[in-house]
């Protein structure tokens, strides 16, 4: 947590570039530079929001308007002979956007490799033959999604179910759209709960164990699992009545994995495993896990490259094959979803640079100084749907307002699923958006705006009713 504590200091407290300049950091809300900001990263969020209309692709306009802000800012910095601090802001911002896009880059490309071994082509075949419909898959894709992103976080498993969703869904949009909209919702929402589960459950966690002497503690997070549990449910029972009633298409062909697959779902398994073990146990950044769990994908390549190639007929018999495609792990990742990575540094670096000119530390000044505990928390969800939650989560911590276990519990609660109104609103959204291309859009999850707002209304209801002991 030193790396969260350094960036609490950089983006919403007053800074020093250096101790022998004696250059605090500036105030530019109200200036032209501040403004002019604002309006970029509005424009920009426009641009992607119309991306299935425009076919242009999400990164570009976000990249774009993080440069200028950057720049805008650096400028400025500059001309009041303040060198140093915008530099080191920008560099800290850019540490924190490299862990996630590795992360990514780890976990897509162990999806691409699944992909390539038939892993969730013989899901599909599989689940043909047990004759589920596409409802009962609406909701065991959900229900998955729910239970594993307390344990992978809720980024790594949209990306996995989605995987899961569009081998079984075939040509079906509507059902693909409707199921990547539960499995955001319900990633969200498991992750909510579980110190583990999301970054910001974390950071309430670590900075309230010693803040309120220790009544914040791992297991009282659990109080939130029924209300994590009725946000998913809500707005998926309204949704299941618009999920086709039909059967996936299908010959009901067993479709066997190639070789190697079901050991490449292990080391997907272990290197998940290693991620949190590497945070929780050795305080190391759950990246350095992922990338370690990467190398052991390589070695196991290398090991299939050595032994050769087998495929399969359609009775599912093996046989060697000679001078085979060797399996090339970077191939596989090359197929990672770059227009999503780069989006996410565009987004990354934007936030960072309002939240380096003061404007997330002022929102929080506003809404926690006038609304009260209970309407500034609830507020933070809403706000989190359009800036990632961590930063905004950042200036709550930072402000670190009195407020008893329920509303820390709350906070936490709107923060994790309040990113699900907008599919743009949460990482799992974004990495979605990139793998279901034209399929799963802004504007398709956004129609499912009101019922999933439901969701959210009645979790705050429901967790202040049930845990009312704790306000």
């Amino acid at each position: 947590m030193k790396r969260f504590a350094l960036l609490f200091t950089l983006l919403f407290m007053p800074l020093l570039a250096h101790a022998s300049e004696g250059a605090a950091r500036l105030d530019l809300t109200g200036s032209w530079v501040g403004i002019v900001s604002v309006l970029l990263f509005f424009v920009a969020y426009l641009v992607v929001m119309a991306e299935e209309y425009t076919h242009l692709r999400k990164s570009k306009p976000v990249m774009l308007a993080a440069g200028i802000i950057w720049a805008l800012i650096a400028w400025h910095y500059q001309s009041q002979d303040i060198p140093h601090l915008v530099e080191n802001a920008l560099r800290h911002t850019l540490e924190e956007y490299a862990e996630l896009m590795l992360f990514l880059l780890v976990a897509m490309t162990f999806i691409n490799a699944m992909d390539e071994r038939n892993v969730f082509e013989a899901l599909r075949s599989w689940l043909i033959r047990k004759g589920l419909g596409y409802r009962a898959l609406f909701w065991v894709t959900g229900l998955l999604a729910f239970f594993i992103s307390p344990i992978a976080d809720n980024l790594t498993t949209a990306l996995l179910m989605g995987a899961v969703v569009m081998a079984v869904g075939g040509g079906n949009k509507k059902f693909i759209m409707l199921s990547c909209i539960n499995i955001v919702i319900a990633a969200n929402a498991g992750g909510a709960f579980s110190p583990f589960g999301d970054i910001t459950t974390l950071m309430v966690w670590q900075k309230n164990i010693q803040a309120t002497n220790g009544m914040v503690d791992f297991w009282v997070f659990f109080a939130l699992f029924i209300p994590s549990l009725v946000n998913w449910l809500v707005p998926a029972a309204i949704m299941h009545f618009a999920v086709p009633n039909e059967k996936p298409k299908g010959s009901g062909v067993i479709v066997a994995m190639r070789r190697g697959a079901l050991t490449i779902v292990a080391l997907f398994l272990f290197t998940i495993m290693l991620a949190v073990s590497f945070h929780s146990v050795l305080k190391l950044p759950p990246v350095i896990g992922m990338l370690t769990g990467l190398s052991l994908l390589q070695f196991f390549a290398y090991y299939l490259k050595v032994r050769g190639e087998k495929t399969h007929s359609r009775n599912g018999d093996a046989e060697n094959i000679g001078n085979p495609v060797p399996f090339d792990i970077f191939r596989k990742v090359s197929r990672a979803e770059w227009d999503t990575l780069f989006f996410f540094y565009g987004v990354v670096m934007c936030v960072g640079g309002l939240s380096f000119i003061g404007y997330l530390g002022m929102i929080s000044q506003v809404i926690y100084g006038g609304w009260g505990a209970s309407n500034a928390n609830i507020a933070v969800g809403i706000i989190s749907a359009i800036v990632d939650n961590i930063p905004v989560m950042f200036a709550v911590l930072a402000m670190m307002p009195d407020m008893s276990v329920g509303q820390w519990l709350l906070v936490t609660l709107t923060a994790g699923v309040g990113g699900s109104l907008l599919s743009i609103g949460s990482a799992a959204g974004v990495a979605l958006m990139g793998q279901a291309r034209g399929v799963y859009t802004f504007f398709g999850h956004l129609k499912w705006t009101p019922a999933i707002a439901l969701g959210y209304a009645a979790s705050i209801g429901v967790h202040i009713a049930i845990n009312r002991s704790l306000f």
